[in-house]
């Protein structure tokens, strides 16, 4: 593992723990030569899940697609990194039990969605506005007008 801080290679594990329901592990790590501290996590690889795009294309499943998305709308709003983490195992998990080995984006979409409008109001209204593309000021009010009922 190269340490991204120094790119050397020689770390040591402080602590490893299960994350996610057991689906990944969590390992801190300490780099031998600058010793910074960071963190790496291993995951089962499983059969590699397609995502049919709006436009018809299909990408390969990535959760780290999810995690960006849903770490923008959460910026500078009080919401852990262990949250996060669980609300991604949660997406992930969700789309591997699909029996077939495809799922459109829009239902990931609507799955991130979910799970940030229970979470925090204003993440959940970023992530609308990207997600939904609302095109004026109306269809922003609309959304906002959910949580003012």
């Amino acid at each position: 593992m190269r340490c991204p801080y120094c790119t050397h290679t020689e770390d040591k594990v402080i602590d490893s723990r299960m994350s996610g329901e057991g689906l990944s592990i969590r390992r801190r790590r300490e780099c031998l030569k600058c010793g910074k501290r960071f963190t790496t996590y291993e995951y089962v690889e499983k059969a590699s899940m397609m995502v049919i795009k709006r436009d018809g294309t299909r990408k390969r499943f990535d959760r780290e697609k999810i995690k960006e998305g849903i770490l923008k709308a959460c910026e500078k709003r009080p919401v852990s990194m262990d949250r996060i983490d669980q609300i991604v195992d949660e997406i992930e998990k969700e789309v591997q039990k699909k029996a077939d080995m495809e799922v459109k984006s829009t239902e990931i979409g609507n799955m991130v969605m979910e799970q940030l409008y229970d979470l925090d109001e204003v993440a959940y209204v970023r992530f609308a506005s990207v997600y939904r593309r609302f095109k004026d000021v109306s269809h922003f009010m609309k959304e906002l007008q959910k949580f003012l009922e």
